[in-house]
């Protein structure tokens, strides 16, 4: 029974894993904007945030420019699923004698999992430019990277699962990413923001995410370490939970 449950997983996560790789268009175009932030943002505004007194802005920006790749990458997973029921092969999944919540966590895994390598392949470009991360916790880094991934694919598949319009999802997505990166603490310390953008970062789940990885790969943090990784875990359940009840309600 057990085997049962886990193949069907495993074959939509290694489906998910193939499309990814032969998509080289896709990895490589979803790295131009990192590459912008990181040498825009991270050489323009560093001479004015060491200034500051707040250090090296571009180990500062690493950890934020590496969760918004995540981010980006997973929630825009779920656009997938509406193109699955557009051409069909979703209609063929459901009809498999399997529940749909295997179908959904599997497909979940396999966008979490390419969400991650592309956080890594960021996470080596940071290095390239001047990221120096602590190197002993570098596999605290990668399960932050990991959560980051599984909270927003959950997240971009209870949307999908609500839609039928590729154009709308991308909106929509956008309409949603957009505040939740930019006050999340990724560009600038939270300790000095208004009161207001620190309330507003506190129910903002990518905050955890950011702050869980720069705690990690910096040792400087917001929060403490252990509340990221609580936060994160809870949320994940949350999102999850959430995206498999809307995903067991899709009619094709």
């Amino acid at each position: 029974m057990k085997s049962n449950i886990l193949y069907p997983i495993y074959i939509l996560w290694l489906r998910q894993i193939k499309r990814y790789f032969r998509s080289k268009s896709r990895i490589i175009g979803s790295l131009g904007q990192p590459i912008v932030f990181l040498v825009a943002l991270g050489f323009g505004f560093g001479s004015i945030f060491a200034k500051a007194g707040e250090g090296n802005y571009i180990q500062f920006l690493s950890p934020g420019v590496i969760a918004m790749s995540i981010m980006f990458t997973a929630v825009f997973s779920g656009i997938e699923l509406i193109w699955d029921r557009q051409f069909g092969f979703l209609k063929e999944t459901m009809v498999a004698p399997v529940s749909r919540l295997t179908i959904m966590f599997g497909r979940t895994l396999g966008g979490a999992t390419t969400a991650t390598l592309q956080g890594i392949i960021v996470f080596l470009i940071t290095i390239v430019i001047g990221f120096r991360p602590d190197v002993g916790a570098v596999l605290w880094g990668l399960l932050f990277m990991f959560g980051i991934a599984l909270v927003f694919t959950a997240f971009g598949t209870a949307i999908a699962s609500s839609m039928e319009d590729m154009q709308g999802f991308g909106l929509i997505v956008n309409l949603v990413n957009m505040p939740l990166l930019f006050l999340s603490g990724a560009f600038f310390p939270l300790n000095t923001a208004p009161a207001f953008i620190q309330w507003i970062a506190y129910i903002n789940p990518l905050s955890y995410g950011i702050d869980g990885l720069r705690a990690a790969f910096t040792g400087v943090s917001q929060y403490v370490i252990g509340v990221d990784a609580l936060v994160i875990a809870g949320i994940t359940v949350v999102f999850l939970s959430v995206g498999a009840w809307l995903f067991s309600r899709v009619e094709v």
